[in-house]
């Protein structure tokens, strides 16, 4: 518990520059005309592939010298084309905000007008109106206008949410915590398994732990109106659980064996979203 609470006061404190760490994403580059090595000062040799170039931030490196560059890639907007299908961490980086602005855009305005409309997130709107939304957010980023006068149906904008979710690159649940997930929702005893997941949260990089923490606080104010639109904690685990995470390697088999559980740890995070983040 203590844990989540350092790490609350720590994103609260600094509301307008988010330290996220975030690797360069580094790739083979070949110069024209003269170089030198941004970490190392040191010219670059030869004729093409001289060195590598992070397409997040451009920074120019040797091959050698990107093993050594720290974890401080500040992404730049003018490289970042879209924001569906780029990696959390980069576009939160890239807009300096605490999350990814579709998650706060789409939940604000769920909040503002849908949380009693019956089957929210399970009834689907029309694909090609989310794929409308879709492609406002990549041209206009935290601009995009998703208000009801445009889309009347809630509908397309829990669609257009989830959508954003099942897009990501890596799961907001990442691959390299899926199978601890997994196993820690296998624990019979539910003070236990509270336990395990608690601990397996803290394993998320900041960007992801931070944009689960909100999608849960959303999702309890979601079952807070059962009465009206029919979605308990199980309903929404039902459809965030594959939503949210996925298997690292892409088995049919794994999926079908995994989703009661992927079920069960979105179902859990939502009922104890107080203590658990």
């Amino acid at each position: 518990q203590i844990t989540s609470l350092v790490r609350r006061a720590a994103l609260t404190q600094n509301d307008n520059h988010f330290n996220y760490e975030k690797a360069h994403n580094f790739k083979v580059h070949t110069f024209r005309g003269p170089h030198w090595c941004e970490y190392c000062a040191n010219f670059m040799w030869g004729l093409i592939a001289q060195g590598v170039r992070c397409s997040d931030c451009g920074l120019n490196v040797h091959k050698q010298c990107s093993k050594y560059v720290p974890n401080d890639c500040q992404p730049d907007l003018k490289r970042i084309k879209r924001v569906y299908c780029c990696d959390l961490t980069t576009l939160v980086k890239a807009h300096n905000s605490q999350r990814p602005m579709v998650v706060d855009s789409c939940i604000r305005e769920i909040e503002a007008r849908g949380l009693k409309s019956e089957g929210l997130y399970r009834v689907s709107g029309f694909t090609e109106h989310i794929e409308d939304v879709k492609m406002a957010f990549d041209r206009d980023g935290d601009k995009a206008d998703i208000s009801a006068s445009i889309y009347p149906d809630i509908n397309i904008i829990a669609g257009a949410l989830k959508l954003y979710f099942r897009d990501l690159p890596i799961p907001v649940i990442t691959y390299d915590t899926y199978s601890k997930f997994i196993e820690a929702a296998k624990i019979s005893n539910p003070d236990e398994r509270l336990e395990a997941i608690h601990e397996v949260l803290m394993l998320l990089p900041a960007a992801h732990y931070e944009t689960l923490r909100y999608l849960m606080i959303h999702l309890k104010k979601v079952t807070l109106h059962e009465k009206e639109n029919f979605m308990n904690a199980e309903n929404l685990g039902i459809v965030f659980g594959p939503t949210l995470m996925r298997p690292p390697e892409d088995s049919t088999l794994a999926t079908l064996n995994d989703m009661r559980y992927q079920k069960l740890i979105v179902q859990i995070l939502i009922e104890n979203e107080d203590v658990l983040f």
